[in-house]
């Protein structure tokens, strides 16, 4: 068995994010009046842990939490799925600031099921100083199933912020894994407007076999230098040549046994006939991965809205042919 580890070790891996791109470290690290990292509030930690009871049914059956990051009871609310739990990840504070370490650890043991949301979009607000992360390790147990479906990214003008999610998966199990990146406050001029946006997704198998590596990386405007930004109002001149002239971005990894070929075909199903999404304000495309691991999509578009609820219909055909239910209702409304 492994050694469990003191909460000061625990406190002290969520500070240290290890590797940060040189992209997102660069500029001033400290500014008067600034909080350094280490300071309450500013490393935040959750380590969540399912397990599946006498009846059946997964729970969480044992977590701790260090603000700003938190969880409430999970709530079963599949109609389909009643013994899968919904876990809403929330935050004490505003959104992400300059300084903030956030760390999150979640491990579902043998054919255990979770859905893991936020409960809402996630803020990254602009940096005079300092850069934030964000690290997420999800570790499957045989047969299991874990559905990381949070809201959208929002990162504000001058933001730095890298975010890491790394997941082990066993062969016979099922990885939902969602990712939503909007343009910023667009209604207030700032469009693709951070200083540097990094996120990673590394999925990979318990022997360390990598199966997916996806970086998605945004820089101020070109010509602007590292850590320079852009200005509220302004864009950089390769934008439209990079996103499209899109305001958002989707992805969504879905890693499951069984023919991939039969996975993207339901996900493509998905396309252009999910009732409720504006699919003339998006464009989608859906792919195989690599070994036949399962299947993967990205979506562009001009409405966050739109992007988002595109990304969710598509988990929702996968979600069906794989598990045979269709993605519930995470009533956030």
């Amino acid at each position: 068995m492994t050694a469990p580890v003191s909460r000061a070790d625990r406190l002290a891996r969520a500070a240290d994010p290890g590797h940060v791109s040189a992209v997102v470290a660069a500029g001033p690290a400290h500014a008067a009046g600034s909080l350094p990292v280490g300071s309450p509030g500013k490393v935040g930690v959750l380590d969540l842990d399912y397990r599946v009871d006498a009846d059946g049914r997964t729970v969480l059956a044992d977590r701790y939490q260090k603000s700003p990051l938190q969880v409430m009871r999970p709530l079963y609310v599949d109609p389909v799925l009643p013994h899968v739990p919904v876990t809403y990840l929330m935050s004490t504070g505003g959104g992400v600031v300059g300084g903030d370490r956030l760390d999150i650890d979640v491990r579902l043991a043998d054919r255990s099921h979770s859905v893991i949301t936020t409960q809402a979009a996630t803020r990254i607000h602009r940096m005079d100083a300092g850069f934030a992360t964000q690290n997420v390790t999800l570790t499957l147990g045989a047969g299991a199933v874990c559905e990381w479906v949070p809201d959208p990214l929002i990162p504000y003008a001058g933001s730095r912020f890298q975010q890491r999610l790394r997941a082990t998966i066993p062969e016979d199990a099922v990885l939902v894994v969602s990712d939503v990146l909007t343009a910023g406050r667009v209604a207030r001029g700032e469009r693709w407007a951070v200083d540097a946006l990094v996120s990673q997704v590394e999925l990979a198998r318990p022997d360390g076999t990598p199966v997916v590596v996806d970086t998605t990386r945004i820089m101020g405007r070109a010509g602007a230098g590292v850590g320079a930004g852009v200005g509220a109002g302004q864009t950089g001149p390769d934008d439209d040549m990079v996103t499209g002239g899109s305001d958002a971005i989707g992805t969504l990894f879905v890693l499951a046994p069984g023919p991939v070929a039969d996975l993207a075909a339901a996900m493509r199903a998905a396309i252009g006939s999910s009732v409720g999404v504006r699919w003339d304000e998006v464009r989608c495309g859906v792919s195989t991965l690599p070994e036949g691991c399962g299947a993967w999509a990205r979506v562009v578009g001009g409405s966050p809205e739109a992007v988002d609820a595109a990304v969710r219909a598509v988990w929702s055909a996968a979600r069906k042919h794989v598990l045979g239910a269709p993605a519930p209702d995470l009533r956030k409304g």
